[in-house]
């Protein structure tokens, strides 16, 4: 039996594939979009270079990952009746990773995290009909929570129907939970809300550059138009990964969900600005909150410059602009409890995170697929 691993191919869906492979001896059904076995595997390499070398990758494609090539959205994944029952049948555990995380797309957002989710939960549903489901994981986010403001929201309170959502996304994810609350009432599950993913603790690379891109434009700014008091609950990627895995693997969590955030321990703009200022032997940022409308509309100015680095930075800014200013924190009491650590604080990794996106110019460089293994692909 395996576990049923889709974004596997993604950002934090290859730091769980990554987990999984090293510390468990789980097999593994991979969903992965692509025309033929040659690029699927490829798609897969350069999705776990960031964690392992080429003879390790080999070793655990041959042994321990099956890849089922298909479509998350389409009906059965767009699989043939025979690699669908396969997929089913072997089945005893699913961990869904994969999400459309374009905030500005609704079409996209219900294409993949509704319909997507779907497809998947029906899996799950004939999984659990034929043999039993061990676990439903899914891996949602803290922005279900709609609009706060000043805010420490715990897991039973994050979900309020009546409040308004900042995105599809937000939105879409929101429903997601609530379609696997009732499509499978009887199946164990797990839901995880990350809050912002954002560096990894054990590596200055990072193959996910969008926040990072917002993250560097603000800290190029000499003055910020935020409260220098605002919390930012940022959490590292391995982090969220542990969490995952060591979570959906244990026998008998104490929760059905987990905040995946820094928590209490989230730090302020001016204990960050000052650590990356001490860092690079800066000058701190000045802080004018009442500047706050004028940089939107300059942020907004920005965003149309989609061919420049600043255009870029800017319009990815005005996505994230509502999360970095709604002072809000996600209590992790329950993971930290679970996991008996807690998350490393951002001013810990963001000065070598922050270097290796400058000087890299935002952009990880992928290694080929050696041509030795042709046979492979």
């Amino acid at each position: 039996m395996a576990i049923f691993l889709t974004g596997a191919t993604g950002y934090i869906g290859a730091h769980v594939l990554a987990n999984l492979l090293d510390a468990h001896a789980d097999s593994l059904n991979l969903l992965v979009r692509a025309k033929d076995p040659r690029e699927a595997h490829e798609r897969l390499w350069r999705a776990l270079q960031l964690h392992m070398d080429f003879p390790r990758f080999i070793q655990f494609l041959k042994t321990r990952l099956t890849i089922f090539r298909g479509d998350l959205t389409a009906p059965q994944f767009g699989l043939a009746a025979d690699d669908y029952q396969r997929l089913a049948h072997t089945t005893d555990g699913v961990i869904h990773c994969a999400a459309s995380l374009n905030r500005k797309s609704e079409r996209a957002c219900l294409n993949v995290n509704l319909r997507g989710t779907l497809e998947v939960i029906q899996l799950g549903r004939a999984a659990h009909q034929h043999h039993g489901l061990r676990r439903f994981s899914h891996v949602s986010t803290v922005a279900v929570a709609g609009h706060r403001q000043n805010e420490v929201v715990r897991e039973d309170q994050a979900i309020d129907w009546d409040r308004s959502d900042y995105d599809p996304y937000a939105r879409t994810k929101k429903f997601s939970e609530h379609m696997l609350r009732q499509v499978l009432p009887d199946v164990p599950k797990l839901i995880f809300r990350p809050s912002i993913v954002l560096g990894d603790t054990r590596r200055s690379e990072t193959t996910q550059f969008d926040m990072v891109r917002a993250f560097v434009f603000l800290a190029s700014l000499p003055v910020l138009p935020l409260r220098p008091t605002d919390r930012l609950d940022i959490v590292p990627v391995d982090f969220v990964a542990d969490s995952i895995v060591a979570l959906h693997q244990k026998e008998k969590p104490a929760y059905d969900t987990y905040h995946l955030s820094s928590g209490a321990d989230s730090q302020t703009y001016r204990v960050l600005t000052n650590a990356l200022a001490a860092a690079q032997g800066k000058r701190r940022p000045l802080y004018w909150p009442a500047l706050e409308r004028s940089f939107t509309r300059v942020v907004d100015y920005l965003s149309q410059r989609r061919n420049s680095s600043v255009g870029q930075g800017a319009s990815l800014l005005k996505v994230f602009l509502p999360y970095l200013v709604w002072n809000t924190v996600f209590d992790n009491t329950r993971v930290v409890a679970e996991l008996g650590r807690r998350p490393a604080p951002f001013s810990d990794y963001c000065y070598p995170l922050l270097r290796f996106a400058k000087h890299s110019r935002f952009t990880y460089r992928y290694r080929s697929w050696p041509s030795s293994d042709e046979g492979l692909r």
